[in-house]
């Protein structure tokens, strides 16, 4: 989807942190040749919706590795409670100013991210009017769940959607649950894909809403969205963009490169 397609400037914020239970200092991870959060920066630029790419980070190490490569960086505070906090904080220092202004955030540590995964949450949000109150200020991704893949997994969370593409409720438990299951007409479950992308005015919506129950109990920051009452447009694609969490996972990233080199 090109930019004229879009009725406003369309920027990725990737936030990068430092500090990690499972894989400390994972953005400078450099065994490619290059430290991780520049992978993540290239594969994000080749998403041809995007007007700027920028990383987010409270780390002084990660923002000279940005620097070094010739990236755009901005510094953020370390006490944020969530992604969507922090996104808020980057977009007010870089003085984004335009309210219809779409920002994605990116994860940073999916290097491997299709540009077509952007384009597809962009242009999801796109569509929502930004004139009318019914509309959706913020958008998401689903994938459909592959059988093989165990649907009772925490970790895999799960959303089920209203006919019109909005997003009723994200569970780490297995939605919907399937009374009578029909072999002939099997019911799509999805999967939720952590990627948010939204209209600049919402962050700061967002960030003045109170925390919730259901965010608490699932949590799951989304959840405060659905709860308060907004709504979250749902975009559908198949691709699963791996994210690296642990450095076995970074390994098995290291050797995919040297073979695609």
């Amino acid at each position: 989807m090109p930019n004229s397609r879009v009725d406003a400037p369309v920027i990725a914020i990737i936030p990068a942190r430092y500090a990690s239970t499972r894989f400390p200092g994972k953005p400078l991870a450099d065994e490619t040749g290059k430290p991780l959060i520049q992978h993540v920066v290239e594969s994000t630029l080749l998403a041809p919706c995007l007007s700027r790419v920028v990383v987010a980070t409270d780390d002084e190490r990660i923002a000279q590795a940005v620097k070094k490569f010739g990236g755009e960086y901005v510094m953020t505070r370390e006490d944020h409670p969530n992604g969507t906090s922090r996104l808020a904080e980057a977009v007010a220092t870089l003085n984004i100013t335009d309210p219809n202004a779409i920002i994605v955030n990116v994860q940073g540590d999916e290097p491997e991210i299709e540009p077509a995964i952007i384009e597809t949450i962009v242009a999801r949000l796109a569509t929502e009017k930004t004139n009318d109150d019914r509309s959706a200020a913020m958008a998401t991704l689903g994938s459909p769940l592959h059988e093989s893949v165990d649907i009772t997994n925490p970790n895999i969370v799960k959303l089920v959607m209203d006919q019109r593409g909005y997003a009723m409720y994200f569970s780490r438990s297995a939605i919907p649950f399937v009374r009578d299951p029909n072999p002939e007409k099997p019911h799509s479950i999805y999967k939720h894909l952590g990627m948010y992308a939204y209209r600049r005015h919402f962050l700061d919506t967002y960030v003045a809403l109170s925390p919730t129950p259901l965010e608490q109990a699932e949590s799951l920051e989304q959840l405060r969205v659905i709860e308060h009452g907004h709504r979250i447009a749902v975009g559908i694609t198949d691709a699963t963009p791996a994210g690296i969490d642990t450095p076995e996972q970074y390994a098995a990233f290291v050797a995919r490169h040297a073979i695609e080199r």
